[in-house]
């Protein structure tokens, strides 16, 4: 069973429709035992990293999450999920995230070409770095998938798995051991994010 974190942000019962659609039992809950009975984790959300982060923290959902993945247990952030996976973000300020993958998460316009729409919103390629992660097993180099997103994952370069091209190189994937991330959407991925998604509940 995969267990959807339900900390007061993401898009949560799209999610939950995506799994059904693969044919996986999939449940939202901010059950601490449930969290811990569950297979697997995917960690959503949208929004401001230091107010996400925050709720996860209120909730001790943050501490649940780091025990698990100490234990073996495979998560998958999604967007912010992603992002809250690493060790810092500067999105407002400084804040901590969850330091799961090592890097930090800093705004696209320090890096994209001035006039390019910030956030960056729509399909866009993939471009799988290195051997390709499990993740990515019934994909293909340039498959197309879904961003919304005006901050991205730095400092992380032996964590990227996929990066994609919006006037310059942004971080699209990342992994460390049995924690990975995508800063796209899958469940608005169509045919490729369900594939992801599908490999993750096989590793």
């Amino acid at each position: 069973m995969v267990a959807i974190i339900d900390y007061g942000v993401g898009n949560l019962f799209s999610l939950k429709s995506s799994f059904a659609a693969i044919g996986v039992e999939a449940t939202v809950t901010d059950d601490s035992d449930v969290l811990r009975s569950a297979d697997r984790l995917i960690l959503p959300g949208v929004g401001a990293f230091g107010d996400a982060a925050a709720k996860l923290r209120t909730t001790g959902l943050d501490k649940v999450i780091i025990d698990e993945v100490g234990k073996g247990k495979k998560l998958m952030g999604i967007c912010l999920g992603m992002q809250m996976l690493l060790d810092k973000s500067f999105e407002y300020g400084e804040h901590k995230g969850l330091g799961l993958i090592r890097g930090n998460i800093r705004p696209i316009s320090d890096v994209i070409p001035e006039g390019l729409p910030i956030p960056q919103i729509g399909w866009n390629a993939l471009r799988i770095k290195g051997e390709k992660h499990p993740i990515f097993k019934y994909v293909n180099d340039g498959d197309c998938v879904y961003f919304v997103h005006s901050y991205y994952a730095s400092d992380c370069d032996e964590s990227v798995i996929a990066d994609t091209e919006y006037g310059a190189p942004l971080t699209a994937a990342v992994a460390s051991g049995n924690v990975c991330g995508c800063q796209f959407h899958p469940e608005k991925s169509g045919k490729v994010g369900l594939a992801i998604l599908r490999a993750f509940c096989e590793m």
